[in-house]
């Protein structure tokens, strides 16, 4: 169901001789035209332009923005065909409050969405979205997730007044005529329409980063569609992004008997050559994009990027969950991002990148916080102002992105595009205390407890209290796009329907001694927890259970050449049963949240959780873990 139901005379008046409707017939195309002509009809653009996905038409597109100013064109030689985008300073990152689930009926959104009557909804989007693209080109975006006619591939189609949406989509997803072709021939497909809000008056002047501050970003689960108003930044703008690969793509996978879900995608490849595939899911500051492009510090071990941010799961007719990265690119965080961070990740973006928010050198490069050591002496910052070591503020806005294409990656696969069998799932916060460095599920139904109870502590006052737990079950909390109690039961589903589900694991590479220091070097070394749980499935490597799981047995990680004292470890295994009694009775406040929704598996197993920690307290004679 579109915003609204009449129709009127398509308005084609291309910016060059790219962006003609395609000339194909079909049931399919019928429907597409109808409904682009409903949102023009709304929206009142100047212009529509069809995405052919060619390189000479995205040459166009970046020339134009550049004269628009919407771009800055970087060194050719330092970077070659890289641009800078500077954003509004009120349209920086993505929008939880403004971000709403519109299912017909509220339990079905669930306690952790912000619900909206979906008629009440449409009626507030169609007073926004009237004549919204005033004056402004409609870009019409056919797209595909996952390579063109793939296993696990979907179809969508983004409706935008943004052409820095445009060449942002180009590169997170396949874009083009091929596509177009597969929704005329009846495929179904996904619509996604976004305005930046900001019509343009006839003899108006145009701003560099239109915006406006009346920001929605809207889902209608029950009918597939995605709406976006007000901004032109990252996942706002981007709805092939988090809106459908995860909140859109995750009703779909529970209705068609699939995942949508906010992983990497890694191939480790062991000393003898044998592949592995693992699957992490990692909350924001949690080390997710290093472990995507790992470079091991043990000698042998290889690791292939297949994907950083969003993996879909199906189940294979071999018994096995079989894994795709439906992404085309990296839209990755730049702060932090370094040399001696993820240097893999730093080649990656030697050139053909979309950057935005971050600084300018005056030789025509960029620069954020983590790149280098040392601050260059001046810089153009974020806001466009003169900038210094000394400027007490930062270069690069803390959200700042890079988009590029995953090809690019110097760990990339030659198979990234395909399907591949997952061996392991990972889950993983930013735990300080109790969760020790790595802990292997009793089961499946065990995994999916774990993971329903990933959390992290707060680091700093600024975020709220220190020590506070923030839940992001499955690192999917702002991700979800129904009840997360009946996303915990899909889970424990796709686990009953193939005969060999993944080996599940849950890692820390966060845990923080009495003293404050991390315990556990990470970065590289964190090959070395991926080493154990690869020999666990070879049954090479040992492990004692524990009240929370199994852990390394006493030598079983390999830790020759690295800097961990005997005292850290020891730490990075301790399990204090008081305090995991006193995170049960929190995990127990939790589930409380979804009620009746709440799988009584899943209560089960914190019930299990509780008696196992009462008979460690009572039994001295429990087994030690990690510890001599």
């Amino acid at each position: 169901m579109a915003l609204i139901e009449s129709n009127t005379a398509r308005i084609v008046a291309p910016l060059s001789a790219y962006g003609a409707q395609p000339a194909l017939a079909g049931p399919g195309m019928t429907a597409l035209v109808a409904w682009v002509d409903q949102i023009a009809a709304l929206t009142r653009p100047d212009r529509i332009h069809w995405i052919d996905g060619s390189p000479d038409e995205n040459d166009a597109l970046l020339r134009q923005m550049v004269e628009d100013g919407t771009l800055i064109r970087l060194d050719e030689h330092k970077r070659p065909n890289s641009y800078l985008a500077r954003s509004d300073e009120g349209d920086v990152a993505r929008l939880e409050s403004r971000t709403f689930i519109c299912s017909e009926r509220e339990e079905d959104a669930g306690p952790t969405n912000n619900w909206a009557d979906p008629s009440e909804m449409r009626a507030t989007l169609h007073g926004l979205f009237e004549g919204s693209m005033r004056g402004r080109t409609m870009y019409v975006v056919p797209f595909s997730m996952g390579k063109i006619g793939g296993p696990i591939s979907q179809l969508g189609v983004q409706i935008t007044d943004s052409p820095y949406a445009v060449a942002s989509i180009e590169v997170m997803t396949r874009v083009g005529v091929e596509v177009t072709k597969r929704i005329a021939g009846g495929e179904a497909w996904v619509r996604t329409v976004h305005s930046v809000g900001a019509p343009l008056e006839p003899g108006a002047e145009d701003v560099a980063w239109p915006s406006n501050p009346e920001k929605y970003i809207v889902h209608f689960p029950d009918s597939l569609e995605v709406y976006s108003f007000g901004s032109g930044y990252g996942g706002n703008a981007i709805l092939a992004k988090k809106c459908y690969a995860l909140r859109i793509a995750s009703v779909l996978g529970r209705d068609n008997g699939w995942m949508a879900e906010h992983m990497l995608l890694i191939r480790l490849i062991d000393p003898q050559g044998r592949a592995y595939h693992v699957a992490a899911a990692f909350p924001s500051a949690c080390g997710k994009t290093n472990l995507a492009m790992l470079r091991p510090t043990i000698p042998g071990w290889t690791v292939e990027t297949l994907g950083d941010d969003i993996t879909w799961i199906r189940p294979g007719e071999d018994g096995r969950l079989y894994a795709i990265n439906p992404e085309g690119g990296f839209f990755g965080v730049a702060p932090g991002t370094g040399a001696a961070t993820n240097v893999t990740a730093v080649e990656t973006l030697w050139g053909n990148v979309l950057f935005t928010n971050v600084a300018l050198t005056d030789d025509g490069d960029v620069w954020w916080e983590g790149l280098t050591d040392e601050a260059p002496d001046h810089l153009i910052d974020w806001r466009g102002e003169d900038w210094a070591p000394d400027a007490g503020r930062p270069a690069a806005h803390p959200n700042s992105r890079f988009t590029v294409a995953a090809v690019q990656a110097p760990s990339i696969a030659e198979d990234w595009e395909e399907a591949v069998p997952l061996d392991v799932i990972l889950f993983g916060g930013r735990r300080a205390t109790n969760v020790p460095l790595v802990v292997e599920a009793l089961d499946w139904e065990h995994g999916v407890f774990l993971g329903s109870t990933i959390s992290s502590e707060r680091t700093a006052a600024a975020e709220g209290r220190v020590g506070e737990l923030r839940r992001d079950p499955f690192a999917m909390m702002p991700f979800c796009g129904y009840n997360m109690g009946d996303y915990f039961a899909h889970w424990l589903e796709m686990g009953r329907i193939v005969a060999e589900p993944p080996r599940v694991f849950q890692v820390n590479w966060f845990r923080r001694g009495a003293d404050g220091r991390f315990l556990w070097p990470g970065f590289g070394d964190n090959a070395r927890v991926l080493d154990w749980i690869i020999r666990r499935l070879q049954g090479e490597a040992q492990a004692v259970e524990t009240p929370i799981g199994h852990v390394p047995a006493v030598g079983s990680l390999d830790l020759e050449g690295a800097d961990v004292s005997q005292n850290d470890l020891d730490e990075l295994f301790a399990i204090d049963v008081d305090a995991w009694l006193e995170e049960v009775g929190l995990i127990d406040e939790f589930y409380d949240l979804f009620g009746d929704r709440m799988p009584a598996e899943l209560r089960g197993q914190l019930s299990a959780l509780r008696s196992r920690l009462i008979r460690a307290r009572l039994d001295p004679s429990r087994p030690q873990t990690a510890k001599d």
